[in-house]
């Protein structure tokens, strides 16, 4: 099977993208897109011979029934620089392969994650791992400014140790969560879905999204097809537990299927769409 050419993703390889203060996301490379997605799926050599319009079903049936191995044919590299805390939420997708930057070999550079004024917040009274209300505006600088003393005194004193010959793996130990550190991040699509799904829900820490928000605009430039079925069927799509179905029964009951119709007509649904919406309320 001939190599897959996307020539919207060949313009972004090596393209930083900015995330956070000092941060970025660059597409190293990657293998396949949309075209490979439907040729894996109909296990055919060379070009499809399908329509436009076919590709864009063939993609949307398979996300919307689960069928992810097709998705697996298509491989992005990244290259990104994150805080190290934002690395060690990263690293928990155990999906991919990476190979981070070693603080034991170099020395680390005097990079470090400062939030912006609003992202300054107090301890959610209800979440226990989330932000709540923000600060004023004079109390989120007076913060930063101490989290800045705090990063350049943790720097100063990892510099006065390797100064003194100390190994780099010991000097580096007392150094903050909110150090820079890059990594080669290597991953699949269904895996890279699974893993945006996850971190850009509302509930998923700031900067994590931020990150998140870089590789989805990647994945739209390499495969806008794939990358649409699973906004559509994934990202924003809600499912149901049974109870919550059965209020939705009698929902249905009080409102009449002419009106639930009428509603899928003006959501833009079409005919065989509306006959899947039905069928599923039916159950």
């Amino acid at each position: 099977m001939a190599r897959v050419v996307v020539p919207e993703a060949e313009e972004i390889l090596d393209k930083e993208f900015a995330v956070l203060d000092k941060g970025f996301v660059r597409l190293v490379d990657y293998l396949g897109g949309d075209e490979r997605i439907v040729q894996s799926a109909r296990v055919s050599y060379g070009k499809g011979t399908k329509s436009f319009r076919e590709d864009r079903g063939l993609i949307r049936y398979l996300m919307r029934n689960r069928h992810t191995s097709p998705f697996e044919q298509v491989v992005f590299t990244f290259h990104a620089k994150m805080p190290v805390f934002v690395a060690r939420q990263w690293v928990r997708h155990r999906t991919a392969r990476l190979n981070e930057i070693s603080g034991r070999y170099s020395v680390m550079q005097d990079e470090f994650y400062l939030p912006g004024l609003d992202e300054v917040t107090y301890q959610s009274s209800t979440n226990r791992q989330g932000r709540g209300e923000r600060l004023p505006e004079d109390a989120a600088s007076r913060t930063i400014e101490t989290m800045r003393q705090q990063q350049e005194q943790a720097y100063a004193g990892y510099e006065r140790l390797l100064e003194a010959g100390i190994a780099r793996e010991l000097s580096r130990i007392n150094l903050p969560l909110s150090v820079y550190t890059e990594w080669y991040w290597q991953i699949d699509l269904n895996n890279l879905f699974h893993f945006l799904d996850l971190r850009l829900d509302a509930h998923a820490q700031y900067e994590i999204r931020k990150y998140a928000e870089a590789m989805l605009q990647v994945a739209k430039t390499v495969c806008p097809l794939a990358t649409e079925a699973f906004e559509d069927y994934v990202l924003h799509a809600e499912t149901f537990a049974r109870q919550e179905r059965d209020a939705l029964n009698t929902l249905v009951a009080h409102l009449g299927h002419e009106r639930i119709e009428a509603a899928a007509r003006e959501a833009g649904l079409g005919e065989r769409e509306r006959e899947r919406f039905g069928a599923k309320l039916r159950r």
